[in-house]
């Protein structure tokens, strides 16, 4: 699977952000590039903060800095090493783990993988580019072996349900969702969020597809061949995105962040904007995640 998404080197990244005043900055150029415009008064008019780049509106008083209401909001640690995740978790191809990061960044390895969790959750889609053309929608277990799981009953696996765009013999975007089971319901929420109606949709003759030709009316339900052999560029991409997630993530526990850090990376290999730019700038315009809700939505 080639990757030509656009990014910077290694060194170009350290000559743009050599300092902490350099990430700072930056940070300010984008969440304010649109105007300053107080949170809590409207006021457009602001005076210098406390912090060279940090905005006081000079109406109600109120402060804010440039890592306030983002995902950057309250990090404890140096912003330099906060960007330094954000490239390297946007520019790895193959993924990095919080260990590796751990290790080169000389944080502590859990710190690494909860601010990492905030990177992954503004890399999830948006949902306003719904595949259109020739599209292929299967599901699939992900998980170790389980002896207890018998048919689609999962056990201790996740079931994920993955949509493929195809062009010519290879794929141009994919999007998959870890679902509760293999229902209609599930099926459809997911292939409403990210297909287009007027797509020209193919899956299996799982009875989960039946009678979504009301919303989808191109659908096809195919008998599926032996190793899915009519499927061939939906299944190649599943089996490369578990032969990703195994040498990244070992547990099918917080899947969707991985699903989404995957997908958003093969989705932006044609993209003319840095793919670190395109990241950070949506860390800017997501709000804040503490880890206390973090903890509280994987209870």
């Amino acid at each position: 699977m080639e990757k030509r998404f656009k990014s910077l080197s290694l060194f170009e990244f350290h000559e743009r952000f050599p300092d902490e005043e350099s990430c700072v900055k930056y940070l300010a150029s984008l969440k304010w590039q649109d105007g300053y415009q107080c949170k809590k008064c409207g006021h457009g008019h602001y005076c210098q903060g406390i912090e060279k780049y940090d905005r006081q509106c000079t109406k109600c008083r109120r402060l804010e800095s440039p890592k306030s209401g983002t995902l950057f909001h309250r990090c404890k640690f140096p912003l330099l090493k906060a960007f330094y995740i954000v490239y390297y978790v946007s520019t790895s191809k193959s993924g990095i783990s919080s260990p590796e990061l751990s290790r080169k960044l000389e944080l502590r390895q859990k710190t690494c993988w909860l601010f990492k969790q905030k990177v992954m959750r503004a890399m999830s889609s948006s949902g306003n580019h719904p595949m259109d053309g020739k599209v292929d929608v299967d599901e699939t277990y992900v998980g170790g072996q389980d002896e207890k799981a018998v048919g689609r009953n999962e056990g201790k696996k996740q079931i994920m349900v993955v949509a493929v765009e195809r062009k010519g013999k290879g794929v141009s975007r994919i999007y998959g969702r870890v679902v509760d089971t293999a229902a209609r319901k599930h099926l459809k929420r997911f292939m409403m969020d990210h297909i287009a109606p007027g797509a020209a949709v193919r899956t299996d003759r799982w009875s989960g597809y039946r009678g979504l030709e009301s919303e989808f009316p191109k659908l096809v339900r195919e008998k599926s061949e032996k190793k899915g052999k009519n499927f061939p560029q939906l299944h190649r991409t599943v089996m490369l995105f578990k032969a990703w997630l195994r040498g990244i993530h070992h547990s099918v526990i917080h899947l969707q962040p991985y699903i989404d850090e995957y997908t958003y990376r093969f989705n932006r290999h044609k993209m003319k904007e840095g793919i670190f730019e395109n990241l950070i700038k949506r860390m800017v315009e997501k709000p804040p995640y503490p880890y206390k809700e973090f903890y509280l939505s994987y209870a």
